[in-house]
């Protein structure tokens, strides 16, 4: 019978004074999103009527007055990674806000219709209670819940309705294991931390938003009555554990960008965790062809970083602190970061020379070739350990200069590779070529005691040669 009517004691006063309108709609909105994450049905509509009541349906099992008791939904619990309610009294809640805002709500499903009312508690009479008003279905076919509101304004449902991440217009940049990196909409939007699509903190200085799938026990005790200004504290852990399993070159790319802000203390939040900038460089390595520099390196090694953005690598600026530690790294390749000592090994090895032979040479350059023999013997003695002194167009990078060396000793192979355009006069091509000596005498490197000595020594004898002394 239509008419029969039973009373449901909510045992609600005054609670949660400070929830407003949206609030309360945020809960019966959550309530439907769970309903559709739970069975696989279709999604939940909000609509307003021509009477100007706002309807929330979902295409669910529909809701019973059992439902409206205060306790662990074990469905709900087993399914914790899909759902945002869990305990039962965020509708309670949201009906004795309703009620102090005078918003009249019936629902309907197939399982009966209910209204918020006022009554007397059973046995106290002096003690008025917010009731559910239980009445047979008006439309037991139905499928389905049905929540009618009248008295709600469209700010208040465009309020409930930004809470969740499906309306808010937020994009999706990247999904982890842990939940899903976000670009927040909007001018002057702040970026937002969801829970299974529900928001829950504001951040007003990171980089993304994030929404939040696999909790920890911290969130999850944090996640209060409310839902609502959780701290940091509570999350920052996973929001960490997102950033650490991503893998997007968009995300690694925003990252690293705002790193060259963190010496001045201009960057956003995420890149103060060291974890998570040097996981954007490793990212950043294995799908790009970047190179780390520091700010140092663009003045002390202008000419290699020149060269390398001729042979198309992007050049990245970090801090000092987290350039130090890139060495050490793979990226997600498990190639080895790459910084400005990682490519000048990896330009030499793999270099190739360009030998020049001697029937290539110009008239010219062959002249000054042909006085390879006289040189040495200038030098003091016949050096044994050199099988050969040959003329390339290309030469290996230089680790003292950045450029390309003029002539290289490799010991190896007994000979000395000099690079063509020293064949330019004979003075450029004899110094290189006893520069090269020196080091086939003494195999020490530059700069070193032993090879400023034999240096010195030949220096000496090739002045005594020219002076017949």
């Amino acid at each position: 019978m239509l008419s029969e009517v039973r009373e449901f004691d909510l045992n609600i006063e005054r609670v949660l004074e400070h929830w407003t309108v949206a609030h309360a709609l945020r809960e019966v909105i959550a309530n439907a999103l769970d309903e559709q994450a739970l069975t696989g049905t279709a999604e939940p509509t909000i609509v307003k009527d021509a009477a100007g009541a706002w309807h929330i349906k979902d295409a669910g099992r529909g809701l019973h007055y059992k439902h409206l008791t205060q306790n662990e939904n074990k469905e709900k619990l087993a399914h914790a990674n899909r759902v945002i309610g869990k305990f039962g009294v965020g509708l309670k809640d949201a009906f004795a806000t309703f009620d102090r805002h005078h918003i009249e709500v019936d629902i309907r499903s197939p399982h009966g219709d209910i209204a918020i009312a006022k009554a007397p508690k059973h046995g106290f009479t002096d003690v008025p209670t917010l009731h559910a008003l239980i009445r047979p279905p008006s439309a037991p076919a139905m499928v389905g819940t049905e929540v009618i509101l009248r008295g709600v304004n469209d700010a208040a449902m465009l309020e409930a309705k930004d809470f969740f991440l499906r309306y808010s217009g937020d994009a999706l940049l990247e999904e982890t294991s842990s939940g899903a990196i976000l670009h927040h909409s909007g001018k002057g939007r702040q970026a937002r931390i969801y829970v299974h699509g529900l928001h829950v903190a504001t951040e007003p200085n990171f980089l993304f938003s994030y929404n939040i799938t696999a909790l920890s026990a911290p969130l999850r005790r944090a996640l209060n009555r409310e839902r609502s200004n959780v701290g940091r504290g509570a999350y920052s852990e996973r929001v960490q554990a997102i950033l650490k399993t991503c893998s997007s070159t968009a995300v690694a790319d925003a990252l690293v960008n705002d790193l060259k802000n963190l010496d001045r203390g201009g960057a956003h939040d995420e890149l103060t965790w060291q974890d998570v900038a040097l996981h954007a460089c490793q990212i950043l390595n294995a799908n790009e062809r970047v190179i780390f520099v520091t700010s140092e390196n663009l003045m002390s090694s202008a000419a290699l970083i020149a060269r390398a953005q001729n042979d198309g690598y992007r050049i990245v600026v970090v801090p000092h602190a987290l350039s130090s530690k890139l060495p050490l790294l793979k990226d997600t390749r498990g190639d080895p970061v790459r910084n400005l000592e990682e490519y000048r090994r990896e330009w030499n090895e793999s270099f190739e020379f360009k030998i020049v032979t001697a029937e290539q040479l110009t008239p010219a350059e062959h002249r000054v070739y042909a006085l390879t023999e006289p040189i040495m013997e200038l030098a003091g003695k016949k050096h044994m350990r050199v099988k050969a002194v040959i003329i390339s167009e290309t030469m290996r990078l230089d680790p003292y200069t950045d450029n390309e060396a003029i002539g290289v000793w490799e010991e190896q192979v007994g000979r000395i590779v000099i690079k063509r355009d020293q064949l330019r006069s004979v003075a450029s091509y004899a110094g290189t070529l006893l520069h090269e000596l020196t080091h086939a005498v003494t195999g020490a490197d530059d700069v070193t005691e032993e090879f400023e000595q034999g240096l010195t020594a030949a220096l000496g004898r090739l002045a005594a040669a020219a002076l017949k002394v």
